[in-house]
């Protein structure tokens, strides 16, 4: 088991926490992250793309030309697949993209992206990202930058701590998550990945139990 220092809002150390081995040392599955990302990609997609048909398309009542004698192929209406202004053939309809992924196959990825970042050294950890009751951008951005200097950090909070959220909401090199929030996707989109301490034992406590269960 690993360990990895705290550090405050100074940047200085202010303890230090265990890694543990079953969430932040686990086997990285790429198979199985892959297929738990494209789920989760699958279920943000809307799914309200709609095309016409020729019953939907307006106009087309009247025949355009009589059935014999012009030369030409019979037609009954101009709104058939092969006019301009036609309806479409085998078109995208409505539909539920969402995949069925089991929780265990969603933790296990989660544990396996996070190893991945722990074994880069791109996993931190600091007390507290903002002093006081009051919100501050420029102090809670000078504070992560003592902790990392990515250029993108997937930040991870606890659902209550609303000093921290509204300090880095709008910092476009941040991606705020609540603990509970978290997921395989966002810890791979981003270059390092810094918890406060209260993010931390909720997420190590929730992966570990979750760890427990598959054993």
């Amino acid at each position: 088991m690993s360990t990895i220092d705290v550090l405050d809002a100074s940047g200085a150390k202010a303890g230090s926490v265990d890694l543990p081995e079953d969430v932040f040392g686990a086997k990285v599955n790429i198979p199985l992250i892959h297929q738990v990302v494209v789920a989760q990609l699958a279920a943000r997609r809307q799914g309200t793309h709609k095309a016409k048909t020729r019953g939907e398309v307006s106009g087309g009542g009247k025949k355009p030309y009589r059935q014999k004698g012009t030369g030409r192929a019979r037609q009954g209406s101009t709104r058939a697949p092969q006019f301009t202004g036609g309806g479409t053939v085998h078109g995208p309809l409505p539909r539920d993209y969402s995949q069925r992924t089991p929780k265990k196959m969603k933790a296990a990825a989660l544990r396996g992206a996070l190893s991945d970042r722990a074994n880069g050294g791109r996993v931190h950890v600091i007390s507290s990202l903002v002093t006081g009751d009051t919100p501050k951008t420029k102090a809670a951005l000078e504070a992560l930058r003592k902790v990392t200097q990515a250029r993108s950090v997937l930040v991870v909070v606890d659902e209550g701590d609303e000093v921290t959220w509204l300090s880095l909401r709008n910092a476009p090199e941040v991606h705020l998550l609540d603990a509970g929030q978290l997921n395989t996707y966002d810890v791979l989109c981003y270059d390092d990945v810094v918890f406060t301490q209260e993010a931390y034992d909720q997420v190590v406590a929730r992966l570990s139990k979750s760890g427990k269960e598959d054993a």
